[in-house]
C-alpha cells in the first residue's frame, strides 16, 4: 500500500498504473524517492487489486471504480498523501461540484439538534450545494433525508464495501440517494463495517468538502475526528453552539472555544464566510484584461476563478508548483490586488 503522492510519482515515471506492476526491480529502484521497501511491496503485489467475485459484483451493480487519475475522482482529495488511490462510486451527483458541504454530528441527537439540522439543510438549498455525510444514525441520516425531501444532491460516504449498507435500516434511504446523489467508499465490496474503517471514512468526508459543519457532538467521537481532520486539510469548520451542560454540545462548544470552528447560527453564516452568492459565481474578472501577467500568474487566476475559491493545497497541486513557488505567486497577485486570502488559506478573485 502506497500513498497518493508515491503512486503519482510511480505512475509518472512508469507511464501508467499497469506499467508500475510490470517493471522490474532494477528500474523501480532507480526512481527517485522510492525506497527499497516500496519496491519490495510493488513486486509482491497483485496488480489485480480486486478478486473475480468483487469485479463481478462491481459490474453487476454498476459501481464505478475511480482511480485517482480519473477526472471524476474528487479533485479536493488529490492534494493529500493519505487520500485513497481508488474509490468506488455509485450515483448521479458530481463529486467535483462547485460547492460541497459536509454535515456531521452525534448518532443520538437531541430533538433540537435534528430540527436545527433540517433547517440548516433547508437554508443551504438556495446555494446550490452538494451535501455529504456518513449515512450513520442521527445527524448524518437526518441531513440525507432532508436533502432527499428538498431534491438537494447528497452523497453518503461509507465505512465499508457496497455489498451491504450499515446500518441496515438505512438501506431504503441509500437506494433513494442513488437517484439524486450517490454513495461512495474506499473499500472493496466484501469489506465489512470494521471499527478502524470509520476514521478512514472520516478523512474522505473532511477532505472532499469545502466546509465541515458539526451540529451536535460529545467531546470525543467521530465528528470531532472529522473536524480535526478538516482543520488539518485547511477546510472551514463550523459548529453549532449549545448549552454548557448538554453532553452533545460539549464538542461543538470546545471547537468554538479553541478557535477550531466558527460559530454557526444559520446557512447564511456559511455563505458569508465562504463568499457565496445565490447567483452564478462564474462571472469573474477575465484574466485577458491583464496583459502584464505572466503565464504562471494567468494560470493561478484561472484556477481560482474556475473553482470560485480554492485552498492552497489544491492550488499548488493543480498548478504543479512547490510551496515556495506558490507562495511567491500568491504574494505577487495579492500585491496587484487581483486575489484575496480568506480563512483556511483559501483564495478568491477580487470582484
Amino acid at each position: 500500500m502506497v500513498g497518493l503522492w508515491t503512486a503519482r510519482l510511480l505512475i509518472g515515471a512508469c507511464g501508467s498504473a499497469e506499467a508500475v506492476f510490470s517493471e522490474n526491480k532494477k528500474t523501480l529502484t532507480k526512481i527517485p524517492r522510492i525506497s527499497p521497501a516500496i519496491v519490495k511491496n510493488i513486486l509482491a503485489a497483485d496488480p489485480q487489486a480486486l478478486s473475480a467475485p468483487d469485479l463481478t459484483f462491481i459490474n453487476e451493480h454498476k459501481i464505478k471504480p475511480l482511480f485517482f487519475t480519473d477526472p471524476e475522482y474528487p479533485s479536493r482529495l488529490k492534494p493529500f498523501s493519505d487520500s485513497p488511490m481508488i474509490l468506488y462510486y455509485k450515483g448521479k451527483a458530481n463529486l467535483n461540484a462547485d460547492r460541497i458541504v459536509s454535515i456531521v454530528g452525534t448518532r443520538t441527537p437531541t430533538e433540537y439538534g435534528k430540527i436545527y439540522c433540517q433547517e440548516l439543510v433547508e437554508g443551504l438549498a438556495k446555494y446550490n450545494v452538494l451535501i455529504i455525510s456518513g449515512l450513520a444514525y442521527g445527524i448524518d441520516v437526518t441531513a440525507h433525508q432532508k436533502c432527499l425531501s428538498l431534491q438537494i444532491p447528497t452523497v453518503g460516504v461509507l465505512g465499508h464495501g457496497m455489498s451491504q449498507i450499515y446500518p441496515a435500516a438505512h438501506k431504503p434511504i441509500a437506494a433513494r440517494m442513488l437517484e439524486q446523489g450517490g454513495i461512495l467508499t474506499q473499500f472493496g465490496p466484501d469489506k465489512g463495517p470494521e471499527r478502524e474503517h470509520f476514521p478512514m471514512r472520516n478523512r474522505i468526508v473532511a477532505g472532499m468538502s469545502d466546509a465541515v459543519i458539526v451540529v451536535e457532538t460529545a467531546r470525543k467521537g467521530g465528528s470531532m475526528i472529522t473536524a480535526e481532520l478538516a482543520n488539518g486539510y485547511h477546510r472551514d469548520v463550523f459548529a453549532v453552539p449549545g448549552r454548557l451542560n448538554d453532553r452533545f454540545s460539549k464538542g461543538c462548544n470546545h471547537l468554538i472555544k479553541a478557535h477550531k470552528a466558527q460559530l454557526l447560527e444559520s446557512a447564511d453564516d456559511i455563505a458569508y464566510i465562504m463568499r457565496w452568492t445565490e447567483k452564478d459565481a462564474s462571472k469573474r474578472k477575465q484574466t485577458a484584461l491583464f496583459p502584464e501577467l505572466n503565464e504562471q500568474e494567468r494560470n493561478i487566476l484561472n484556477l481560482i476563478g474556475e473553482t470560485n475559491q480554492i485552498n492552497i493545497d489544491q492550488l499548488a497541486y493543480q498548478a504543479e508548483l512547490n510551496s515556495s513557488e506558490m507562495a511567491t505567486l500568491i504574494l505577487q497577485l495579492e500585491f496587484k490586488g487581483l486575489i484575496k486570502t480568506l480563512p483556511g488559506k483559501r483564495f478568491v478573485l477580487v470582484e
